[in-house]
Parts: C-alpha cells; sequence; structure tokens
C-alpha cells in the first residue's frame, strides 16, 4: 500500500494518500496540470479546462431529451403574448432557475407570472389546486423548475384543466414519467448518452439550457432580422453559478465553466438584488466560489425556510435599488433567525445521532423541529458521522417531513425513490447527495431498516476507502501568495472538485494555544528557520489538537490542510487551514 509520506496512521486516525503520485515541489505553471489530471482530467483535455469557457463546455442543448419539443412550445407562447408562469422551488436551485427564465422572459416582452410555493404549507413541488390556479389568473403555460420530475397527480389535475405545462427538472425520475407537455431532465431514466452524462447538473442550469434553445428557436423564426435586440443570456450566468454552487451541484466539466464565467459577470454587480445581497453580507470583494455557498446562498434560502418562499426570486428579479435594498435587508435579518432555529435542531439531532453513530444511515426524527433547517442539519450531521444522515420533523398528523444528506458513493436519492416505490413513504425523491421524503405515521422504524439494509454495504466501503487525499507537497517556505495563486488557477473548487490539500514538513510547532470556539493555532518552522502560520479549526477537544497542543520543541510533524491567504491588516501572507498532522520521522 503506497502511503503519502509513509503516514499509515495520521494523528487524525486515517491513513494519507496522494490523490495522483507526487514526485517533490512542481513549479506553479506544472502545479495547476497536476491539479487537473489529479481530478480525472486527460493531459489531452488539459487545455480546455485550465480555463472553463461556456463555448467550449455547452452542449447541444437538442440532445436532451423533450428540450427541442419545450422550446418549440415556449416559442409559439413568446410569439403569441401568452401567459406563461414559472413554478419554482423554495430553495436557491429553485429562485436562481425561476429568476434566469423571468429575466428572459421580460427581456422577450413577456411579464411572467412567478409561483414559488410555501415550504410549510403547500410543502415541494407543484400542486394541483396551485396549477388550477395558475390557469385562472390567464396563464397557458407553466413551466416548473427544480421540481415537478414526481409530481404525477398535480400535472394530472393540470392536463384536465386544460393548461400546458413543462417540467424542467434534475431530481432523479422514476421509469414512469408524469403526464406533461414535456419534460426535460437529464436524469430521466431514458435518457440519451449525451444529456446522460449532464446528470450532474443543476436545474439552474437546465433552465439556462432552456433559454439557450429559446433563443436558438425565436433565432430560427426571424424573430431577430427586423434589428430587435436579442436578450444576451451569458448576462445571467451570475445566477446560474449562484444556483449550481448553493445546490452543491458538482463542479465539472460544464458546471466547472458555468461557475467560472458566471463569477465573473457577478463581479460586475449588473444584478441589483444580487449586488444588494453582497453587501448585506457584508462581502467587501467581488463574491467567490465559497461565498456563493457559505453567504449568499443561505441568505436567499432563508425566505423559503423560515420566512416568505418568494423573498430570494423578488430579490433577484427586481428592476428597483430601494426594493433590493430592503428585500436583501429582510433576508439577511431572516437568516439571522434560521441560524438560530438551526442550532437547537441540531444540537437534538446529534444527541440522537450519537445513538447511532455505529449505524450505516443516521435518522433522527422529533416533533417540534422546524422543517426549514432539517436539510442543513442533516448536512452537519454527515460531516460530523462521516455517513448518509436524515433528519425529519414530525407534524401534528403524525407524518414525518425528513430531507437527507449522503456521502460519495452512496446514492440516497435512489434509496429514497426505491423506499416509496416499496410504500414505505407517502412521497419521496432527490438525487445522489441529497433527498427529501414524507413518512408516513409511525413508519420511522420500518424505513430506518429499509435504508440500513439497502445502503450498509454502500456505506462500508465508502467508509473503508476514506483517506486524507494530498494534492501536492512544499516545504514550510513553500507556503506563499504565490501558492495560493497558483491553487487558485485550478478552481473553482466545490462538490466534485475538492479543494487542493497540501503537505508542509517537516516542522517544529512554536507558539501552539486555543483561540476562539476551540481552535488551535500556532507556528511552524522548517529545518531551515522559515516559518508560516496555521490553524486547526474546532480542534481543541479532539485527540488531534491535544496532540498539536502538547508537542515538545524537539518533536517534527508533517501538517496537511489547504492554503490561503493571510490578509488581516492589508498583509498579503499564506496560512494553512490543517485538517491532520502525522509525525515527522
Amino acid at each position: 500500500m503506497n502511503f503519502a509520506l509513509g503516514v499509515e496512521r495520521s494523528l487524525g486516525g486515517q491513513p494519507w494518500r496522494w490523490r495522483r503520485q507526487c514526485e517533490g515541489e512542481p513549479t506553479p505553471d506544472a502545479l495547476v496540470d497536476e491539479l487537473l489530471l489529479a481530478r480525472g482530467i486527460g493531459r489531452e483535455d488539459l487545455a480546455r479546462h485550465r480555463s472553463p469557457t461556456i463555448r467550449d463546455f455547452l452542449p447541444d442543448p437538442s440532445a436532451f431529451r423533450d428540450m427541442d419539443k419545450a422550446a418549440l412550445r415556449l416559442a409559439d407562447a413568446v410569439e403569441a403574448g401568452e401567459q406563461i408562469a414559472i413554478f419554482g422551488d423554495y430553495d436557491v436551485d429553485g429562485a436562481t432557475s425561476s429568476a434566469v427564465l423571468v429575466l428572459l422572459l421580460r427581456r422577450l416582452g413577456l411579464d411572467p407570472i412567478t409561483y414559488i410555493p410555501d415550504r410549510l404549507m403547500e410543502g415541494y413541488g407543484p400542486s394541483g389546486p396551485a396549477l388550477v390556479s395558475l390557469k385562472e389568473r390567464g396563464a397557458t403555460l407553466v413551466v416548473t423548475v427544480d421540481c415537478g420530475a414526481q409530481a404525477f397527480e398535480a400535472l394530472e389535475a393540470a392536463h384536465t384543466a386544460g393548461l400546458d405545462v413543462v417540467v424542467i427538472d434534475h431530481h432523479q425520475c422514476a421509469a414512469a414519467l408524469p403526464l406533461c407537455h414535456a419534460l426535460v431532465n437529464p436524469n430521466r431514466l431514458d435518457e440519451a448518452e449525451i444529456g446522460a452524462a449532464h446528470g450532474h447538473v443543476a436545474a439552474v442550469g437546465m433552465a439556462f439550457l432552456l433559454g439557450v434553445a429559446l433563443l436558438r428557436e425565436l433565432r430560427r423564426r426571424g424573430r431577430f432580422s427586423d434589428g430587435t435586440a436579442e436578450p444576451k443570456i451569458l448576462d445571467l450566468l451570475d445566477l446560474v453559478a449562484l444556483g449550481t454552487v448553493a445546490d452543491v451541484a458538482k463542479l465539472q466539466s460544464l458546471n466547472r465553466a458555468f461557475v467560472t464565467q458566471g463569477l465573473k459577470v457577478m463581479a460586475q454587480g449588473n444584478n441589483i438584488g444580487l449586488a444588494a445581497l453582497a453587501q448585506a453580507a457584508r462581502l467587501v470583494k467581488a463574491p467567490s466560489c465559497r461565498d456563493l455557498g457559505f453567504a449568499l446562498g443561505p441568505r436567499i434560502n432563508a425566505g423559503g425556510r423560515v420566512g416568505k418562499s418568494d423573498l430570494g426570486v423578488r430579490l433577484l428579479t427586481t428592476s428597483c435599488p430601494e426594493e433590493a435594498r430592503t428585500l436583501a435587508a429582510e433576508l439577511d435579518r431572516l437568516n439571522e433567525e434560521r441560524r438560530a432555529i438551526e442550532q437547537m435542531v441540531l444540537e437534538a439531532a446529534e444527541r440522537q445521532g450519537e445513538q447511532q453513530a455505529d449505524a450505516p444511515v443516521i435518522l433522527v426524527a422529533a416533533s417540534g423541529w422546524h422543517p426549514g433547517v432539517i436539510g442543513i442539519v442533516a448536512g452537519r450531521l454527515k460531516e460530523r458521522f462521516g455517513r448518509p444522515a436524515i433528519v425529519i420533523a414530525i407534524e401534528e398528523d403524525g407524518r414525518g417531513k425528513g430531507s437527507g444528506r449522503s456521502i460519495n458513493g452512496v446514492d440516497l436519492g435512489a434509496a429514497v425513490l426505491a423506499a416509496k416505490d416499496s410504500g414505505l413513504l407517502l412521497a419521496g425523491g432527490g438525487h445522489a447527495m441529497a433527498a427529501g421524503l414524507t413518512v408516513r405515521p409511525g413508519g420511522i422504524d420500518a424505513l430506518r431498516a429499509f435504508l440500513d439494509q439497502r445502503l450498509a454495504a454502500d456505506v462500508e466501503r465508502s467508509r473503508e476507502n476514506r483517506s486524507l487525499l494530498l494534492d501536492t507537497l512544499c516545504a514550510p517556505r513553500g507556503v506563499a501568495a504565490n501558492l495560493c495563486d497558483a491553487l487558485d488557477a485550478g478552481g473553482p473548487y466545490g462538490a466534485g472538485w475538492p479543494s487542493p490539500r497540501v503537505a508542509s514538513g517537516p516542522a517544529r510547532l512554536l507558539k501552539t494555544g486555543i483561540v476562539g470556539n476551540g481552535h488551535v493555532r500556532g507556528l511552524a518552522c522548517g529545518d531551515d528557520g522559515s516559518t508560516f502560520k496555521w490553524i486547526a479549526f474546532r480542534s481543541g477537544e479532539t485527540a488531534f489538537g491535544q496532540a498539536l497542543l502538547s508537542a515538545s520543541a524537539d518533536q517534527r510533524f508533517w501538517l496537511a490542510g489547504s492554503i490561503k491567504r493571510d490578509e488581516w491588516n492589508g498583509g498579503n501572507k499564506a496560512e494553512m487551514h490543517v485538517d491532520d498532522a502525522a509525525f515527522a520521522t
């Protein structure tokens, strides 16, 4: 077995391995290629991936089943001036998907209705009454985004009412499909090869592809031949980037191009709602990929979780600066409220989870938990216990609304669909890494047994393969700002495209101590006397953290973690955020 730096068991209790065999310290230019190769890119394809563009990665929208049918119907509606309604989910992916289509249709001269269901009162996805109400408001075409793939009864009711529905979704589908005019979803079981290869694309990415197909069809019909300006759909990539990152979609191929180019669009500040939200989130620089996931995304989500479900899409589509500031401030306030609620639920959920620490799936449930935060709590439990986690809020009638998050190699969405098909769930669906469900009264124990049995082997296999993966090695003198630049050039990083992890040493640990909420920090000093700052977050009470705190002056360590700029007081040095450490012989 080939262990990186000979570390078979680290202070964190895990082996270290190279993502790709490292031979010394690569130059900054070579490091970018090494990062790409380690993430599965072929050497012959490096040039395309060094700076991913939409031109290089966008597939022909016609490659997806029903895309042409959807675009034709939407083009007919645009030309006839029909009343179109956009029906979106209440999370960030739903809000951004809705906003992409709303803004595009406005630029084509229409004023679409936007409908975002209330999480508590209506639940996930379209309902028959909601769709029929849109018909009564004059809509002749509804486009559902980030929902609809499992809405059999609702779409049948819409069909009976004479309402055309186009479904744009990315959640896993069953073999049977609901009745609708068109259903565009790369995760259809009957999807063609090219379409299926894009199963990792979020709903906002699929909405963007629909927009591309729509403009192409209108162009074919001569819509812009008289000098009418064609909308610049690339201007909407800021929304595509936000929805992609916030939905934790894998940042590979097309998604990576979406985010790379979308961040450039976002830096221009043209969407006044996003600009106001960035200001409310106290972002002083152009948003980064991390900011999308940890600053902007949670605030958009807060409306659907603990406030009004349509606040996010209203913010993203407003043309009024004052309204943008008001909505952004409200979402910021709701986000603080959400964090307080989340902490209370998390503490109770962790206590239950500790009793199941050896189970394949952590499944916790209680009455009184706010359903708007259970997805976030499930993600926290997944990180703490290293296995799939489902959090269920039990309602007054005994039914349970649940949300789950999974680990690499364990398809939770497919398992939830299987539980539904087995009669254990009233509703359920999702994708590999996340799922939602509704369990009947008294059905939690049966669901737990089903999921444990179905997923046990996959969970065990995933955990057995768990290692700390390293990208490169550098001496302590190499932890510097230019290394940050080289590492950043291989981004953006996120789900499916992990941030680089660097090993450095051998080094002695100086000035080690506790700061903040249990963080361990200090200086690492190489044999040549060069030093760099390091910090191990929330490690003070762990065996790993205690080992760092008790290190003697003559002990030498390898440290492994991410390299970040230390810009405190305007500085431009680098520090390491330590994930693990090992003794250096």
